[in-house]
């Protein structure tokens, strides 16, 4: 149990969040604010611009949601709210919403969504799980591994687990799990008592401008651990060594994990094999206690980094002070969160898989992970590249880390919070693959993508729809495509026969 006393606990809600009003409540990190405040006796209102499948399991939980947003908004409560809760990307991309406008005439205070995580952590053991890749994985598999261990926690993902369909639930005990995200620094509200970072690799740089700027957010985050605290780094990567080096000369306590790591250390990934769709690792780690151990370790999903990513949850749950045994069970029966190498169907043998990987790294490691999976067949991507300034800025890397497949499609630019740049499409990227001729292709128009796709995919193939936009919802459209096109249509045999 934490600091506080039995009859203490659960905490109560920071009087700032009784009620509060969400502007883009149907976000993933908001939703999951939103869920944890209603649990906890909290009110709730919210607006966000479209309709999603997140609202109507807030408003079943009680929230009053408004689609639209307006300064009547405000009022759904019947009072006042305590506090807006917004989000750096609603006061880019709509500094005139008129719900912050109204707000600020009424003196509402507008704290950052990461402002409430972080109150509603106040007196929980936390584990914060951040980097530039692997972050949301590792925090599910965490997650799942406590609770398989008969505890209760507390969590915020930025995403949804298979199992519950849902990335936040507020539990009974008094740990807490949370995804912190590094990409505004808005991670610099938390004080963990366990932080695991991935890796430090250069990204979101139209936020933090340069390398050494977004560098240095991940040695402030590591400096707000609580006194006791650990850091948990990545011993293969070298960003993440160079910070864990840095903690240690400071006087932090560190464990390191990975092939590079030593058991004494922390955790060693001793081996990896394929087996099928998931994996098994061989383990060496030392417990809290000084005591060594040889463990193997079922990994639900395939590749290696989604081994090292287990390892390091591993790490976590040790300490946290759970039992090995539990943590391994945990693990193995992960099965996945959404958008996290995604199974979406099969047709004819061939396998649709989506996965949320939008920096080269990321996108490198989802495909040496499919290849795994390709028997016969090949390995088709098809990318959608995410903001403009990334795709400027790493359009080469992008190139090398697709290579990796076999077959190439690359969407446009999902632009998001960003407007267009000149000269910044997603063929900056198709050009910068490395493939031979006839086997990266580049479509403009996302309504032609699934056609094009199906026109590109051959029975037995391993397919996976890749990017941070709405390129998840080609996984589905490319299954109806093929179960047309490989229904006996003349035309489609023709063209499935004739591509790459």
């Amino acid at each position: 149990m934490s600091a506080l006393t039995a009859a203490a606990w659960p905490p109560a809600l920071p009087p700032q969040l009784a009620r509060t009003h969400l502007i883009g409540i149907g976000g993933a990190g908001m939703s999951g604010v939103a869920r944890i405040v209603l649990a906890r006796g909290g009110a709730v209102s919210g607006s966000d611009a479209k309709d999603s499948a997140a609202l109507p399991a807030l408003r079943a939980l009680g929230a009053k949601v408004a689609i639209g947003h307006a300064a009547a908004h405000l009022d759904q409560l019947g009072a006042d709210p305590t506090a807006i809760i917004s989000t750096k990307a609603v006061h880019q991309t709509d500094p005139d919403n008129p719900e912050l406008i109204e707000g600020a005439r009424r003196g509402i205070p507008v704290i950052h969504r990461s402002q409430a995580l972080a109150a509603l952590m106040t007196g929980y053991r936390v584990a914060c799980v951040t980097g530039t890749a692997g972050k949301t994985s590792t925090t599910s598999m965490l997650t799942v591994a406590v609770q398989c261990c008969g505890a209760d926690p507390s969590f915020l993902i930025g995403g949804e687990l298979a199992t519950t369909g849902s990335g936040a639930h507020q539990g009974s005990g008094d740990i807490f799990v949370a995804e912190a995200d590094e990409s505004d620094g808005t991670f610099l509200a938390y004080s963990p008592d366990v932080a695991v970072v991935t890796n430090v690799e250069a990204d979101h740089l139209d936020h933090h401008g340069t390398v050494e700027a977004y560098t240095a957010t991940f040695d402030a985050f590591v400096a707000r651990l609580r006194p006791g605290g650990v850091l948990i780094a990545n011993a293969d990567d070298p960003g993440s060594v160079a910070l864990a080096d840095r903690a240690a000369a400071g006087g932090l306590r560190v464990r390191r994990y990975g092939a590079l790591a030593t058991a004494a250390a922390g955790a060693q990934l001793l081996a990896y094999t394929p087996d099928g769709d998931h994996g098994v690792a061989t383990v060496a780690v030392t417990d809290p206690a000084g005591a060594a151990h040889r463990v193997q370790l079922k990994v639900a999903l395939p590749g290696e980094h989604m081994a090292s990513n287990a390892v390091a949850a591993l790490l976590a749950g040790l300490e946290l002070g759970l039992p090995l045994p539990g943590l391994l069970a945990g693990l193995a029966g992960f099965d996945g969160v959404r958008r996290r190498f995604e199974f979406k169907g099969q047709v004819a043998g061939t396998r649709i898989y989506d996965d949320y990987a939008h920096h080269p790294t990321k996108v490198a490691a989802a495909l040496r992970g499919a290849r795994q999976l390709v028997g016969q067949g090949r390995l088709v991507v098809a990318f959608q590249p995410h903001l403009y300034s990334r795709t400027r800025d790493f359009a080469a890397d992008f190139g090398v880390a697709l290579a990796l497949a076999d077959v190439v499609l690359v969407l446009d630019v999902y632009g998001a919070r960003e407007e267009p740049l000149p000269g910044v499409t997603g063929a900056l990227i198709a050009r910068a693959v490395p493939l031979p001729a006839g086997c990266v292709h580049y479509e403009p128009c996302w309504a032609d993508a699934p056609a094009r796709l199906a026109e590109l995919t051959r029975p037995g193939d391993v397919v996976i729809t890749m990017g941070a936009g709405d390129i998840t919802a080609l996984g589905p459209l490319l299954l109806g495509e093929l179960e047309r096109c490989w229904s006996g249509a003349a035309s489609c045999t023709a063209r499935t026969a004739g591509s790459p």
